[in-house]
């Protein structure tokens, strides 16, 4: 077990990553004692950062109990709107501010990923590194607020959409066009391409769910 944490923030980081990689899953109780235990803190940590997701609406009151919350359609549906919006300025931001740096280290990981197509768990882990810095790459910390906010909301989708057949190679290769455009300074394009790639992994986030919902019935 890694070295036991003892703040409020970082049993919030913990609770929530652990929601993130799917451990927890929506509907599940959140227990007090047992994260405590898993994680290695004392219960009142727990307890301010099963607050604190309370308060964000990313867990669910079930009688007494906090549950993992889940999206309904329209909620989905809501999420992606806006991620869509705030990732398709990132990426135009991106295009006008990001230093030659950032640019390399975004082409970097779009290369690496074409190792990780056979492997989706690996491939979201690294999704979800390449958004984050092209947000950074915006430099604008007010839209990096807000897109943090709509990724931890991310989490609450049970599966990724990169396990799908298939999308893993469509998704980095939208990836790289985001990137070409990005480093061609191009707003327009760049924007267009992320706004793009939210679109298809939108669409393939529905048909996930209504798979799952075929065979649940």
């Amino acid at each position: 077990m890694s070295e036991a944490k003892s703040g409020p923030k970082d049993a919030y980081g913990l609770v929530l990553e652990a929601i993130d990689e799917g451990i927890y899953k929506p509907g599940d109780r959140m227990v007090e004692s047992e994260l405590a235990e898993r994680f290695g803190v004392s219960r009142t940590p727990i307890r301010e950062a099963l607050q604190r997701l309370e308060t964000q609406s990313l867990l669910a009151r079930d009688g007494r109990s906090l549950i993992v919350a889940s999206l309904d359609h329209n909620q989905l549906a809501e999420l992606y709107a806006v991620r869509s919006e705030l990732e398709g300025l990132a990426a135009r931001l991106a295009a006008q501010h990001a230093a030659p740096e950032e640019l390399r280290v975004l082409r970097e990981m779009v290369e690496a990923d074409r190792g990780r197509i056979d492997k989706p768990a690996a491939l979201s882990r690294s999704n979800r590194r390449f958004h984050k810095q092209i947000h950074l790459a915006s430099h604008n910390r007010y839209l990096v607020q807000q897109l943090d906010l709509v990724h931890r909301t991310m989490a609450l989708l049970a599966t990724t959409s990169l396990a799908v057949e298939g999308r893993s190679a469509k998704a980095v290769s939208e990836h790289d066009a985001i990137v070409t455009a990005i480093e061609a300074r191009d707003g327009d394009a760049a924007a267009e391409a992320l706004r793009n790639h939210i679109s298809r992994a939108f669409e393939t986030r529905l048909k996930l769910d209504s798979a799952s919902a075929e065979k649940a019935g």
